[in-house]
């Protein structure tokens, strides 16, 4: 209907995440540091973690949750621009439509997700909220696998996860590299121990898992997490920058109609209740079932937050 009335350059979709200040880090990071560029591909990347948690549950929305749930609310949009935030190529030029062409590449380079790499779940007392149907099937909780069918990424899993009435309030990605190919030093090293974390919120931060020899004369070692960079949360508001950007003209940040279609395509096998639904206890990382999902590429990295960070109210 929009696109009868209005050219796209007219239309600004908007994404909130895309206004948020640690997403247009993710970016940054990777194109401003030339030290990552070469091992940011399937030959060094084993794996890629992406988690959205939310400590509290559906509360007074539960009439729009229970026609929506974690797949449309989050994953759809959210995290799959997360996804391609972190995989695509570089922009080529500097025009205004640079960004999109690649983020739209990437996505649509994006296998659509089969129900067997799906994990729903629904915390227990949900369908107690008043405006959710007694019998509802509806997810508060989703764990998938996807993958990139493209020669940068091809056989590196992504795993992503999203669920209410978690343990936390964060937003966190962390990229597991591969161990070397012969261990020196004949130590059993966990698989997730050399790693680059990207802290998305409520703080912003950026760490990075290394190996570090223990004192003594025997050469074994530790995993330590160096730390980047760690801001408190004070930057502009996602909806501030993006309504200006909405008034100046600029649509870089905003959803293009074949990016949001790409996005669509990737959940489309999973919509609805094509998977089966298990519960999950309020404050636990939620149903078993996910960590089947990730087996040998696990476990799941669970976000840590800081006390003063985790009062933060959510974005």
């Amino acid at each position: 209907m929009l696109r009868k009335n209005f050219p796209e350059e007219n239309i600004f979709r908007i994404d909130h995440f895309l206004g948020k200040e640690p997403v247009h880090n993710l970016l940054y990071t990777r194109f401003a540091n030339p030290m990552f560029e070469p091992i940011w591909n399937r030959n060094h990347v084993r794996s890629i973690q992406i988690t959205l948690a939310e400590d509290f549950a559906v509360k007074d929305r539960g009439r729009f949750y229970d026609a929506t749930g974690a797949n449309r609310d989050v994953l759809q949009n959210h995290l799959l621009q997360i996804v391609a935030h972190l995989a695509m190529d570089p922009p080529t030029g500097e025009e205004s439509e640079a960004m999109r062409d690649q983020k739209a590449n990437l996505l649509k380079a994006v296998r659509p997700i089969e129900p067997s790499d799906a994990v729903r779940g629904q915390y227990i007392g949900y369908r107690t909220v008043a405006g959710v149907h007694p019998d509802s099937t509806v997810e508060t909780y989703i764990a998938v696998r996807l993958f990139i069918e493209s020669w940068r990424w091809e056989g590196v899993p992504i795993y992503i996860r999203t669920g209410k009435n978690l343990p936390v309030t964060a937003t966190e990605v962390s990229v597991a590299f591969r161990r070397p190919p012969r261990e020196t030093f004949g130590e059993l090293v966990p698989a997730g121990s050399a790693h680059m974390r990207f802290r998305l919120g409520p703080d912003m931060a950026i760490g990075m898992g290394l190996r570090v020899k223990q004192p003594g004369e025997r050469m074994v070692g530790n995993d330590m997490e160096l730390t980047l960079t760690a801001q408190a949360a004070t930057y502009r508001p996602p909806y501030q920058r993006l309504l200006g950007d909405a008034m100046h003209g600029n649509g870089e940040l905003f959803g293009r109609e074949d990016i949001v279609d790409a996005q669509w395509r990737v959940v489309q096998p999973i919509l609805d209740n094509v998977t089966p639904l298990y519960t999950y206890k309020a404050g636990s990382w939620g149903p078993d079932e996910a960590t089947q999902l990730i087996g040998d590429d696990g476990p799941w990295r669970d976000p840590q937050v800081a006390k003063a960070a985790a009062k933060m109210p959510p974005a």
